[in-house]
């Protein structure tokens, strides 16, 4: 007898779910220093246009191909392809989106592990007192100890999935979700207090259009599709979850809408931070791990803020982190029948950690291998 398909419990449930993997360190981490690089307003402004007119239309449609099908990529692209002549193109197009989930999942590990590394730093000083290596240096110089912090990232996102879809995913969002939204709204605050928020208003909001470059189109495109996890397949998963009678253009609008407004906190979350710790705009991805961990200390009651902002992020990087991992292994237990849910989180952790060998180990032994001009990281 066929396994029945999960579904949300709650409307709410879906949505929560959908808040926590598009706040992610996509739209912490990621979004603000690709606006610092492409000059601010102007740019902004290019991502929300491109949200709308590309991500959203795109998000719609993984999340009826989930819900028509009832299946998971690898197999919706396959019943998507069996009265076509192109039927082994979609199928290759459903390998390819499960691929760059493992891809993608490996790297977002290692930068997880990272935010783990200063959140433990900050609680040994916070509870013991402890002092530590506050810089990047200590993990670009120890790619073992990088792979070590992605495993126990891994770990704890297993540990999530073990219990399934309703017990486990739905459940810690209706759990940690809140929590995370009054912790982001409290750091907000926090943040805009640390320096007059009129300069770093004017570069967030005011469209200075000639400092758009060729390349900030494809920035834009590239953040639309990252945040919104357009192409790795786990939206046509969440889709496939979706109860009968839920409209997926609104339910698409909706989380669209989300995410936007999301990406939008995150700018006013870290960059009155970034410009305050080093009096320019955010232009550089290793300053928030970098610069602002130091900077935390030198504040009044800095330990617990620099907790508070870890852990916000941590709980942000593990959301996302669960979203394409559930998609991994969605399509395992669908794939090969012989697997239980327990067994297919098992064999999508460990592959997620092979791959994440090349990242953790990329400023050592690894540190030659180029793709281009860049790291593998």
């Amino acid at each position: 007898m066929p396994k029945r398909r999960p579904n949300w419990q709650t409307r709410f449930g879906f949505y929560l779910l959908a808040v926590g993997s598009a706040f992610g360190l996509g739209n912490l981490w990621r979004f603000p220093y690709v606006v610092g690089e492409n000059g601010g307003g102007a740019f902004v402004l290019l991502y929300l246009f491109i949200g709308f007119l590309v991500g959203l239309p795109l998000l719609i449609g993984e999340l009826t191909l989930g819900k028509l099908t009832r299946n998971s990529v690898l197999k919706a692209t396959d019943r998507l392809g069996q009265n076509s002549e192109n039927g082994k193109r979609f199928r290759a197009v459903g390998f390819l989106s499960l691929f760059l989930s493992l891809l993608v999942l490996s790297y977002y590990s290692v930068i997880s592990g990272w935010v783990l590394h200063f959140l433990s730093l900050f609680m040994a000083k916070l509870v013991f007192g402890r002092e530590g290596n506050w810089g990047l240096v200590l993990l670009m110089n120890n790619g073992w100890l990088q792979f070590l912090l992605a495993s126990s990232h891994l770990l704890i996102a297993m540990f999530v999935l073990f219990k399934g879809v309703q017990d486990g995913l739905e459940k810690w969002s209706g759990y940690v979700m809140p929590f995370f939204g009054f912790l982001v709204a409290i750091l907000v605050v926090r943040t805009l207090s640390l320096t007059p928020s009129g300069d770093v208003l004017r570069f967030l909001f005011y469209p200075d259009f000639s400092k758009l470059t060729y390349f900030s189109l494809s920035h834009a495109l590239g953040h639309v599709f990252f945040t919104l996890s357009l192409g790795f397949g786990s939206l046509v998963t969440f889709g496939s979850y979706l109860q009968d009678h839920e409209h997926v253009p609104t339910v698409g609008f909706r989380v669209g809408l989300v995410d936007t407004t999301i990406s939008l906190i995150g700018l006013l979350l870290i960059f009155p931070l970034a410009f305050k710790a080093t009096d320019r705009p955010l232009t550089d991805p290793a300053l928030l791990f970098d610069v602002v961990p130091q900077f935390f200390l030198e504040l009044p009651g800095g330990t617990l803020y620099g907790f508070v902002f870890f852990l916000c992020l941590y709980l942000a990087s593990l959301n996302a982190s669960l979203g394409l991992l559930e998609n991994v292994v969605s399509n395992l237990t669908e794939s090969v029948k012989a697997f239980s849910r327990t067994q297919a989180t098992w064999v999508s952790g460990l592959l997620v950690l092979v791959f994440a060998v090349f990242p953790a180990l990329s400023t050592t032994s690894f540190q030659e291998v180029k793709l281009g001009s860049k790291s593998i990281i």
